[in-house]
């Protein structure tokens, strides 16, 4: 499989840059992944919705330039639908039978993101109704995508 994360803004944090290094060096062994971030909008505190809506739709054009036609694109959104571990891997193991094998995450940024793209998802995942930092959500959703390697190759994991 072919797997991008598309993700708003840098990592700053050198032990989420650490533990994603790990899980990226994980996952080699199952696909090929890579991280794709896109520029941030500086968003103070104190926006007006108008002004909310201007930034998304700024990170919503930065992200659909990397959505690859074709691909199967699974949107993090706190609405989206939630999933066992073992769901999620049945869920990406069909994909491949299917020959989708390449797979579009994407990470909105801090506001969230522009309905724009969430329109485009082939599914809307979330992780949990409790926001997360968009930054640790990188390493949880790699955790997650390695673990679901795992489970489709019946080999060991944490549970």
């Amino acid at each position: 499989m072919n797997i991008r994360l598309i993700c708003v803004g840098k990592l700053k944090e050198k032990y989420l840059s650490q533990g994603i290094s790990e899980y990226m060096k994980r996952l080699s062994r199952y696909a090929k992944a890579e991280i794709i971030e896109v520029e941030d909008e500086k968003a103070p505190e104190s926006l007006s919705p108008a002004d909310e809506a201007i930034v998304k739709e700024r990170e919503a054009a930065r992200i659909a330039r990397h959505l690859r036609e074709g691909s199967v694109k699974i949107i993090l959104a706190i609405e989206g639908r939630s999933l066992a571990s073992e769901e999620f891997a049945e869920r990406l193991r069909q994909y491949g039978l299917a020959g989708k094998s390449q797979l579009d995450f994407v990470i909105g940024g801090s506001l969230g993101l522009d309905r724009s793209i969430a329109d485009k998802a082939d599914l809307l995942l979330s992780f949990s109704r409790f926001t997360f930092p968009h930054q640790l959500m990188r390493l949880i959703l790699l955790e997650q995508i390695y673990r679901a390697f795992r489970i489709i190759n019946n080999e060991p994991y944490h549970k």
